[in-house]
């Protein structure tokens, strides 16, 4: 290949890496949903938000998950459980757990890491691995190490927790309350959910 060749497939694949990138940026970001499901028709599910003001179409991909989301309690938390805490930060530097999921083994590592949250103003969400669990002052102290580093978690009485159960789209009916943490959205404004976690026995998913 000579010289003006490269170049030529040089500038080339500049461009379409230049084009790629444009491409991925122009992906709108995920939406996450959290309401009640209003109608089903086939695969798509009719979604009021939690606040009133928004009504989303999302279509389940065809192998999408479901999960059901079921109480559970401190004594379900163990060394090495790995949790997902959506908290409030302190003035210590500690995060108060407003709610924990439990993830079971096989979801160990979903998005690990320590990030801002949308569920109320200035939250935020830590998936990580417990490593310490002490009675403090305020309440339960639980250390998560995660690979950034590690954050201080304190469990109040009014924390919520909650874990994962196996589940089907049989659950998804109307008057089932939904979490959707990351639906695509469309070209033509509808969404599409590859993982649905969907309440059960009147609790809704506090994510």
């Amino acid at each position: 290949m000579n010289l003006v060749t490269r170049r030529v497939f040089g500038v080339a694949g500049f461009a379409l890496l230049l084009a790629t990138s444009a491409s991925f940026a122009q992906q709108p970001p995920p939406v996450r949903v959290r309401g009640t499901v209003e109608a089903v028709d086939g695969a798509v599910l009719t979604v009021k938000s939690r606040d009133g003001q928004t009504t989303y179409k999302v279509k389940m991909a065809d192998n999408v998950a479901v999960r059901g989301i079921i109480k559970a309690t401190l004594a379900d938390i163990k060394d090495n459980t790995f949790i997902g805490v959506t908290g409030m930060p302190q003035a210590d530097g500690s995060q108060k757990a407003v709610e924990i999921h439990i993830f079971p083994e096989a979801l160990r590592g979903t998005g690990e890491g320590h990030r801002p949250w949308d569920l109320m103003p200035n939250s935020t969400m830590t998936n990580a691995t417990v490593a310490q669990q002490v009675k403090g002052v305020s309440g339960q102290e639980i250390t998560l190490k995660y690979k950034e580093g590690e954050k201080k978690i304190v469990v109040v009485p009014e924390t919520v927790i909650v874990t994962y159960a196996p589940g089907s789209k049989d659950e998804l009916k109307a008057g089932s309350k939904i979490f959707i943490a990351g639906a695509a959205k469309k070209d033509d404004g509808t969404l599409e959910a590859a993982s649905i976690s969907v309440g059960r026995d009147g609790i809704v998913p506090p994510m």
